[in-house]
């Protein structure tokens, strides 16, 4: 019987052939953990007496969440997972870097890997072939230690995405469509795989944006087959060579199966307080925003600033809003400043935030007042995400984010184009 993307991966870390829903103990090729989940990692390794890791070279702590820290109790998680980090002679992703999910792709992960992270979001690095997928804080400390974890093995749902998106559509508007079509639940412990005539054109930057959101309709993984594309984003980044092919068989066998016609979409919104309370741009009413939020892990690369900049190019942010702006990682910082792209964001009216999750997870920079409303192209809504239960967050792409911004409601960015 043939084998879907993730069966492969999961079959030639354990050793041997799996099926789905068999549980099995896999070597893993990369472990993280952020400054949330990391002291607790720490706690559980001391815990079980490990002062080593088995990888120490693809054993990462990033310090991202709350990046600079904002208060002495966060400070001093850091000074943990610095201690640690360097006695063990593991990586430590300093204040600044960026996202853990996107400094793993641009560093660490390579096609075929087997990623856990101590982070729901971890997923993303499916974009690049990998099946990645978050944990809690003992599972991962096991996995430092021993560069082991065990698994049970996820059906797979195969989601074509079909057929050229119209203008104003994107990677996000895609994702949150899927998420509204098949629920919040609608693949746990599933993994999710993306294939169809769209996908295998995306660039990997969109691919990120799509396997970054497969946790929030519940999926164990969210997963891109590697081409010509992955081999280009790894070459361009100066990981040549470590590109492999992988993808699944033709006679894979899947759960279900999801076709998309991308050209009926249009710009997409979700809602709170769940992800796939989910609206076309059209059918909303005209909800005025305080905050717009474009950057995190989800739309904070390169090519989404970029859209955001083209569309601001010349226009002022709305009276009254705050356009917040918080890119990735300190490369893509770095590419942006050289292309003129955040002169023309804080030329506009915006506040550019260092790498990091910034705003996104309710830490800092950022946080919303009672019943204040941020439109973000962040991946969850949830009540008290942005660090106020009592206001409202919506999702969007970075277009319609921006168009918003200057407009001072959520607006349909098609009106532009």
């Amino acid at each position: 019987m043939g084998k879907t993307i993730a069966e492969k991966i999961i079959s030639s870390h354990a050793g041997r052939d799996v099926k789905p829903n068999d549980i099995t103990v896999v070597d893993v090729d990369v472990v993280m953990a952020q400054d949330g989940t990391g002291p607790l990692t720490v706690s559980q390794l001391k815990k079980m007496r490990f002062d080593k890791v088995r990888n120490p070279e693809k054993s990462i702590f990033f310090i991202d969440h709350a990046s600079p820290s904002p208060r002495k109790e966060l400070s001093n998680s850091h000074t943990v997972l610095r201690e640690y980090a360097g006695n063990a002679g593991m990586v430590l992703s300093e204040v600044g870097e960026g996202v853990c999910h996107q400094i793993l792709v641009e560093s660490f992960v390579s096609p075929g890997d087997i990623v856990i992270g101590a982070d729901s979001h971890t997923c993303t690095s499916g974009a690049i072939a990998a099946f990645a997928t978050g944990m809690g804080s003992t599972d991962i400390a096991v996995g430092f230690a021993l560069a082991k974890t065990w698994l049970m093995v996820p059906p797979t749902i195969k989601v074509n995405f079909n057929n050229n998106m119209a203008k104003g559509v994107y990677a996000k508007d895609l994702i949150i469509h899927l998420i509204g079509k098949i629920t919040a639940e609608g693949a746990t412990y599933k993994a999710l795989e993306f294939s169809g005539s769209l996908s295998r054109k995306m660039t990997i930057e969109d691919r990120l944006t799509i396997s970054n959101m497969a946790v929030e309709a519940g999926a164990k993984a969210g997963i891109f087959e590697s081409d010509e594309i992955t081999k280009e984003y790894l070459n361009s980044i100066g990981r040549s060579g470590l590109y492999r092919e992988i993808c699944a068989d033709d006679d894979a066998v899947y759960e279900n199966t999801i076709d998309i016609d991308c050209s009926e979409l249009e710009p997409m919104i979700s809602k709170p307080h769940t992800v796939d309370n989910v609206s076309p741009v059209s059918m909303m009413e005209k909800v005025k925003v305080n905050q717009v939020l474009i950057g995190t892990c989800t739309n904070g690369r390169l090519s989404d600033l970029k859209v955001a900049a083209d569309i601001l190019k010349g226009r002022k942010v709305a009276g009254g809003v705050r356009l917040l702006v918080v890119p990735a990682s300190r490369k893509i910082y770095l590419d942006a400043l050289k292309s003129g792209i955040i002169q023309t964001l804080v030329e506009s009216g915006a506040v550019v935030e260092s790498p990091g999750c910034g705003p996104c997870v309710g830490v800092h920079q950022g946080a919303l007042a009672d019943n204040e409303v941020c439109l973000s192209t962040q991946n969850r809504n949830f009540k008290g995400r942005m660090g106020n239960p009592d206001s409202f967050i919506y999702l969007s792409s970075p277009a319609t984010a921006a168009y918003s911004a200057v407009k001072g409601y959520i607006a349909d960015v098609r009106e532009i184009l």
